[in-house]
Parts: structure tokens; C-alpha cells; sequence
């Protein structure tokens, strides 16, 4: 061989082995993630839903990507975030923010692998066949929300029974308040008390509820699993306190001033990488459930906490 044609075809193979390396490498997955939340409100849920993927064997920028989609709480934003994952194809679609998100996920695709986290029964809302046996292209954790609206009541009931009049503010625009309302007024009817539900979303729209509140001036107030009011907890519990209303909330944040199944969710969307089918992944139930009592605020309430409840508690603010 000539010395040229060595030096040529030598170059030649230098050239053309990175393009050859490269195009052996597999494309990086993208997952999408869809929450009603937003970076902030999401902290919490996003680093137990990225450790689920890190049991899996999934780290962010290393060798999965996420498109995230925050509704920073205005759910028409959801069904156009999710018509954008479906159109870029992602490999699997996350949904952290409750059951609108999950309800908007299925109505843009039947096709795209759909982990999400709901606080209601996903067989009824039509999102899986069955919890053993999901089928289509969902799966993913249930809350306890529906068993504990009934035990909220029951718990508002032991610490004030004579309070006979109570309120419940929600969100109209969340499709879980009516099953959370009808929950409601079931325990109501059963505890003998007068319940009265008050619509509100907006930051205007909770202080219109309020003044209505201190109209109907009621025993206690109870207030929806939404993830639009939790975003405006603050402004909920100045509020309460103005009028000196005894509250029931859904959410620590609340008693203070989710993780496990966002982390299990993660675990689930890595399996689903990793080649499972969702239809082969039974719906899980989180099980983990805290009572938080605030003793501060019971005290400045006149509120007696009866020593069986308090016994109960997971954890008592002082």
C-alpha cells in the first residue's frame, strides 16, 4: 500500500468514527411532567417524583429529560400543556397536579403512557378499568381524599360538638368538588348539622367568601382538597383568624402556617421507561396519612382539645 493511501484512508476513519459513535447512542427519553402547581408550590412533589426516577435508575439532564408544564393554578392552561407533550411525543406523561390534570392528560392522549396521583376513585372517574387491572395507557397512586372528607367532619363534630351551622369553601372549577360536596353533606346529614358550601377561587373571590362567612356566621369551616386554594392558604388562614373560625384543613401547610406517592409515581414512570406497560401496573393506594392539631390557634379560639383526639395526633403545634 502507498503511503498516501494509508494517510487518506487512515484520515478518512478518523472522520467518520465519532459521526458512527454517536448515532449508536439511544435517544435520551423525555418525560412529561403536568401539575396544576408550580415550581414553587411543587418543590416538595417534584424531589420525591425525581427520586422515585433515581430508584429507577433516572437522573434529570444524565440520561432522561423533563418538559414540565406548570398551570401555577389556572387550569385552562392544562389542556393546551398537554395537547404540547402529546405533540412533542414524550415518552411517558407525569401528572402531579391532582385530578384535573390526570382528567386533561387522558383527553389528549390514549396512547402516551399517562402515572398520575389522584385524591379520587380512578375507576369511577373512568381513568382505569379496574386497580388490579388499569388497562389503556394509565396508571399510577389514589389518595385517601373521598375516606378522609367523610373523617374531617367527623373530627370537626368531636372537637366542637355543639357547633350545629358549617361551612365549606371549594373551588368550583376543580370536577372533585362535587363528589367532595356530596361526601360532605352525607356526614353532615348523619351528624345532624347544617352544611353550606361557598364557592371561591380567586384571591377577590375568598374575600367575597369571607364576607358571606361572617353573614351566615357558622361553627367551623371546612375547606376543599384543591390545589388552588392551597396555593392561597395564607390569605385562608389570616382570614379565619380575622373572624375567629375554627378550620379544618386538607393540608399540613395549613396547620403549619405528599411526597411518598410523588415518589412512587416517579418509580412507576421509570418502570414505564425501562419498557412496562401501564396496563401491567396495578393502581397503587397511599396509605400515609397525618393528624396535625395547632394547639396555638385552639387556644386562642377557646378550643378544648378532648384528650382521645389529642392522643391521636401525629403531631401537636405549640
Amino acid at each position: 500500500m502507498r503511503r498516501r493511501e494509508f494517510i487518506t484512508l487512515a484520515g478518512s476513519a478518523a472522520a467518520t468514527w465519532p459521526i458512527a459513535a454517536w448515532a449508536q447512542q439511544p435517544p435520551m427519553p423525555v418525560i412529561g411532567y403536568l401539575t396544576t402547581g408550580s415550581p414553587e408550590s411543587d418543590a416538595v412533589s417534584l424531589a420525591a417524583f425525581r427520586e422515585g426516577l433515581s430508584e429507577t435508575g433516572y437522573v434529570e439532564t444524565q440520561n432522561v429529560t423533563i418538559q414540565y408544564g406548570w398551570a401555577e393554578f389556572q387550569y385552562e392552561r392544562l389542556a393546551p400543556m398537554a395537547a404540547d407533550l402529546v405533540h412533542h411525543r414524550v415518552s411517558a406523561i407525569a401528572t402531579l397536579g391532582g385530578t384535573p390534570s390526570a382528567l386533561v392528560a387522558k383527553a389528549a392522549t390514549s396512547t402516551i403512557p399517562i402515572v398520575f396521583f389522584v385524591g379520587i376513585d380512578p375507576v369511577e372517574f373512568g381513568l382505569v378499568a379496574s386497580y388490579n387491572h388499569p388497562g389503556g395507557n394509565m396508571t399510577g397512586v389514589v389518595g385517601l381524599q373521598g375516606d378522609l372528607t367523610a373523617k374531617r367532619i367527623e373530627l370537626l363534630h368531636e372537637v366542637l360538638p355543639k357547633a350545629a351551622v358549617v361551612a365549606f369553601l371549594v373551588n368550583p372549577n376543580n370536577r372533585f368538588t362535587e363528589t367532595e360536596t356530596l361526601i360532605l353533606q352525607d356526614g353532615a346529614r348523619s351528624l345532624g348539622l347544617e352544611l353550606h358550601v361557598v364557592p371561591a377561587s380567586t384571591t377577590s373571590e375568598i374575600d367575597t367568601a369571607f364576607r358571606t362567612l361572617a353573614g351566615l356566621r357558622p361553627g367551623a369551616l371546612l375547606v376543599s382538597a384543591d390545589l388552588v386554594l392551597l396555593s392561597k392558604h395564607k390569605q385562608l388562614v389570616a382570614l379565619a383568624a380575622q373572624q375567629a373560625l375554627p378550620a379544618v384543613w386538607p393540608w399540613r401547610e395549613y396547620v403549619a402556617a405528599g411526597g411518598e406517592a410523588c415518589r412512587l409515581v416517579g418509580i412507576y414512570t421509570g418502570r414505564i421507561l425501562k419498557g412496562t406497560k401501564p396496563a401491567d401496573l396495578p393502581v397503587q393506594q397511599s396509605v400515609k396519612v397525618e393528624l396535625v392539631i395547632n394547639l396555638k390557634t385552639a387556644k386562642t379560639l377557646g378550643i378544648t382539645i378532648p384528650v382521645p383526639l389529642s392522643g391521636r395526633a401525629d403531631e401537636m403545634i405549640e
